[in-house]
């Protein structure tokens, strides 16, 4: 899908622009450099915020995986949690990348919301990042007395990929019994391998391209990339959306995640999953981040809000008294 300047959004035609020249995503090695750039935000506190971090041991091996716990100042003590992944291919970002849109969330309804620093496909493949994941969403609901969480109503989100982790969690912990998830918030999410739709194809939009998609899913799968990928990996291959969480979602026209967008959205609500879904023309892929100001980006952030606030507000998911522990690596 060949993107024209003139088919962007006026307000976002300079960031694009800019984009185009400082983000060169078509090889490991440009990855790699990026990834080292966004490295540098590790660690960085906010103001307004109580910030804190946990090293929490990984069940499997004994490891250690980050944590960054983000809460209001005063605590309401019967909070919704939010796991909430970050974005970058699967190969590269931080927790604290995400802390613009945590900062929202936790305004909008006091709530607390648990980042994970998950292994990167540069380390490591699939499915070391969701194993990550479950054991953060786990530890978020054995904690949640701590952290004043309603245990009721723990939540998973993210961006681009952290958006296709989001996805993959709510099926992992449908199907094996995991956590009970009350809702599912899919920012742009990168959900699909094959690469076959539209305007998956030959696409050369700002920020994120088609050459950019094709390597970080080489990364992330590893062996199992052009072999049968579990819809774990890659939560487009899923054949069965009943059961899932609630949901919301918005992407860009112009981006290579439109197109599976509009399907799994499709899915969800063929299986009767009410899904929040806006489509926001003009706009590439994490429009909303290169300029949060543009009027289009406003409109984008306030339908999140406005979604997330009424799922604070009528979605819980009650949890089993015991939680499996399983891992798929």
């Amino acid at each position: 899908m060949k993107i024209e300047h003139k088919m962007i959004d006026k307000q976002l035609r300079i960031p694009g622009r800019i984009s185009k020249i400082f983000i060169k995503l078509s090889s490991k090695t440009d990855f790699i450099r990026l990834r080292m750039m966004l490295d540098k935000m590790r660690g960085k506190k906010v103001k307004g915020l109580n910030c804190s971090e946990e090293w929490i041991t990984r069940r499997k091996d004994g490891t250690g995986l980050r944590i960054c716990i983000y809460r209001p100042l005063v605590s309401s003590g019967a909070a919704a949690g939010i796991l909430w992944m970050h974005g970058g291919g699967y190969a590269m970002g931080v927790p604290e990348s995400s802390i613009g849109l945590i900062r929202k969330f936790i305004a909008e309804s006091g709530c607390v919301v648990v980042a994970p620093d998950y292994r990167l496909s540069l380390d490591a493949p699939y499915p070391a990042a969701l194993d990550d994941c479950h054991e953060a969403l786990l530890w978020m609901k054995e904690h949640a007395g701590v952290l004043g969480i309603r245990n009721d109503q723990l939540m998973v989100g993210g961006e681009s990929a952290g958006g296709g982790l989001a996805a993959a969690i709510a099926l992992y912990e449908r199907d094996l019994g995991g956590v009970k998830i009350a809702f599912q918030m899919l920012l742009y999410p990168m959900l699909d391998d094959r690469m076959t739709n539209e305007s998956a194809k030959k696409n050369n939009a700002p920020v994120w391209d088609s050459d950019a998609n094709r390597v970080a899913w080489g990364l992330y799968l590893g062996d199992l990339a052009g072999n049968d990928v579990p819809p774990y990996a890659a939560p487009a291959r899923a054949t069965d959306f009943t059961s899932l969480p609630p949901a919301v979602t918005f992407v860009g026209d112009l981006e290579p995640f439109r197109d599976e967008t509009i399907i799994y959205v499709r899915d969800l609500r063929d299986a009767g999953v009410k899904v929040d879904f806006e489509i926001y023309s003009g706009c590439y892929h994490a429009f909303d981040r290169m300029n949060p100001y543009a009027e289009v980006s406003r409109k984008a952030i306030a339908f999140l809000m406005n979604s997330f606030k009424y799922a604070v507000g009528h979605y819980y998911a009650k949890q089993c008294s015991h939680t499996q522990e399983f891992y798929l690596s």
